[in-house]
């Protein structure tokens, strides 16, 4: 039987020292910086991925052992294996994912853990259920768990439900990171690539109290003139 402790083994021997230093400047891991603290292997994530599929039989204990450490690709693989477990549990498995993911935020800090994993995980379970915790991890003064309530719509906006995206945008409307600008932007732009009425909506009335990368990001996909009108007018 597979264990968490060969799963370590067989990513430490993917590792590499080069890869490793570069990917530590990209997510920002220095002193002060957002991913202060964070180490990395120096692996990619289709390696990671890969892994992920053939330990997804992992119980909650090993990884969550795997989630509280400081080893980036540790973290990632172990929320990767929850991706893949979700689909495939029932019901009441689900719900145990859902849960667990929910009480481990604090080891989901850097935007790719959260950018591929929170809608696999969070917009699929809430996908027909009460989505009250968005606006809670909205609200709080993690920006992780900021980050992880606006990209978990982006499963509502595959399925072509946009409130929530939009309500959780305004929320974070002034937020100052501009991680969180990168991520209302994005989300944002999704909504206007399934009904570009329900964003110029959103734009007509919000546009000009929205940080630059926030409404770049949202309007990528418009024309040139049309990004150019809105940026010109804006306040800030």
């Amino acid at each position: 039987m597979l264990t968490q402790a060969d799963l370590k083994s067989e990513l430490d021997a993917l590792a590499s020292p080069t890869k490793a230093i570069a990917l530590s400047r990209f997510f920002k891991t220095g002193k002060g910086e957002y991913g202060e603290g964070d180490r990395f292997l120096g692996i990619t994530v289709p390696e990671q991925r890969q892994l992920a599929k053939k330990f997804i039989s992992l119980g909650f204990d090993e990884l969550e052992q795997l989630l509280q450490t400081d080893i980036h690709e540790y973290r990632l693989t172990a929320l990767l294996i929850f991706t893949y477990q979700y689909p495939k549990a029932d019901t009441f498995k689900r719900e145990e994912i859902f849960a667990f993911y929910l009480k481990h935020t604090k080891w989901i800090n850097n935007w790719d853990l959260v950018d591929v994993t929170c809608r696999q995980i969070l917009g699929v379970h809430l996908l027909c259920q009460d989505r009250n915790i968005l606006y809670e991890l909205a609200r709080s003064q993690n920006l992780w768990e900021q980050r992880i309530a606006i990209v978990s719509t982006l499963e509502f906006i595959k399925n072509q439900q946009f409130a929530d995206t939009i309500q959780i945008a305004i929320i974070l409307l002034k937020h100052p990171h501009d991680l969180i600008h990168k991520a209302v932007g994005w989300m944002l732009r999704e909504v206007g690539k399934q009904d570009r009425q329900v964003l110029v909506g959103f734009l007509d009335v919000y546009y000009q109290q929205m940080p630059r990368t926030m409404l770049r990001y949202a309007i990528e996909h418009f024309d040139e003139s049309k990004r150019k009108a809105y940026l010109s007018k804006l306040k800030n």
